[in-house]
């Protein structure tokens, strides 16, 4: 296997490091420890965004026929990379995308495409996704929000929960069950957060100001022209969706950055030479590495169009392993960093508190690999 970059990719890399460089303000980990959801990096996400826009690499690896630029997913990646490490400027606007772009490309109609394709390339628009409720969490098939099918399209009404960035959202990704279309189904709909009936209140959390939300509907009314795909299609849209979600965020780039930042302090103040603080070091390494390669085995799958397997499973528990280990390492030999010191590991320190838990919980995440990987049942055999 060829683990070396090519010429155009790194010279891509490149391209966006210089424009960090040029375009983060000085005060740039002020902003970052508020969190992607927080009214200042999400003023800060829009203006950034507009400016990678400009620079025809905020939708870069998508089809030109949808304003792209035929990028590779690799492409895609690497700028990821790039920018999770510096704290990601997108803000919440990375779903939009790195997924909600994707789907809509593959499961929208051409009026859907029309409508929300320019917004997203603008880089103006936010989107939250209506999946966990208050029932059932991880476990999307226990969801409750009801949609009936009324004149003219759906009437919902139920309650979302930690719902990321919905307080600033202007779109919501919404699962919701119908009786349309058969006991049970359950349909996608593309909600406007300004319709009458959503109410969006804010979860006080460590994790960063603004990232969690409730969200109650009550009598929404939605056109039936925004629903995605057809009814009982859904759990096809959301395999695609979370496939694209899991290993979306390099999570494992900003681990990386900060334990090298750590190593640097520990080394210039002589408390690296501590065997022990080298040994854990070098373990919280191994599990950022072993992230990484994961993930770019899942890159590779999609790059080669191959059937998706559990390795997608399988990376996000890497990416979580590797969040907790840079963590619990800065904060038994640097505690004095989220003591106020340092901005960055603060913001590192709730980013690991959420990894365990978005885009499908660790323990999901453990049992869809044995079932899918493993070939475990799901329950236990009688008899054995």
């Amino acid at each position: 296997m060829e683990f070396g970059w090519s010429p155009e990719q790194t010279a891509h890399r490149e391209n966006v490091r210089a424009l960090l460089e040029r375009e983060l303000p000085a005060d740039w980990d002020d902003i970052a420890v508020h969190g992607p959801g927080s009214d200042a990096q999400t003023a800060f996400s829009k203006i950034f965004c507009k400016k990678l826009a400009d620079e025809g690499l905020l939708i870069s690896h998508w089809p030109k026929e949808y304003g792209g630029n035929d990028m590779t997913v690799w492409d895609q990646f690497l700028m990821g990379e790039e920018l999770w490490a510096a704290g990601e400027p997108r803000g919440p606007q990375y779903m939009n995308v790195n997924w909600i772009g994707p789907v809509l490309m593959r499961y929208g109609n051409e009026a859907q495409k029309a409508e929300y394709f320019p917004q997203i390339a603008s880089g103006s628009v936010i989107w939250c996704q209506g999946f966990s409720e208050p029932s059932a969490g991880s476990d999307l098939a226990s969801l409750r929000t009801k949609a009936d099918k009324v004149e003219g399209g759906y009437l919902v009404n139920g309650a979302k929960i930690w719902t990321s960035y919905a307080g600033l959202a202007t779109h919501c990704f919404l699962l919701a069950r119908t009786a349309s279309a058969g006991k049970g189904a359950i349909v996608i709909l593309l909600l406007d957060m300004t319709s009458p009936g959503v109410q969006v209140k804010q979860i006080p959390a460590l994790i960063g100001e603004g990232d969690i939300h409730e969200v109650f509907f009550t009598d929404v009314f939605v056109p039936a022209e925004n629903l995605l795909g057809e009814e009982g299609q859904a759990w096809e849209i959301i395999t695609f969706a979370l496939q694209n979600e899991r290993i979306g965020i390099p999570r494992y780039a900003f681990s990386r950055r900060m334990l090298d930042r750590a190593a640097e302090k520990l080394k210039a103040d002589g408390r690296f030479e501590n065997p022990v603080v080298r040994d854990r070091a070098g373990r919280a390494l191994a599990l950022c590495e072993a992230a990484r390669l994961m993930v770019y085995r899942v890159v590779h799958q999609r790059a080669t169009k191959a059937p998706q397997d559990a390795y997608g499973n399988l990376a996000r528990w890497a990416i979580i392993q590797a969040d907790h280990a840079v963590n619990d390492f800065m904060t038994e030999f640097m505690p004095e960093g989220l003591l106020g010191e340092d901005q960055m590991q603060i913001a590192h320190h709730q980013r690991a508190i959420a990894a365990g838990i978005a885009s499908g919980a660790a323990e999901i995440q453990l049992n869809l690999a044995a079932r899918r990987y493993l070939d475990l049942p799901s329950e236990p055999r009688r008899g054995l």
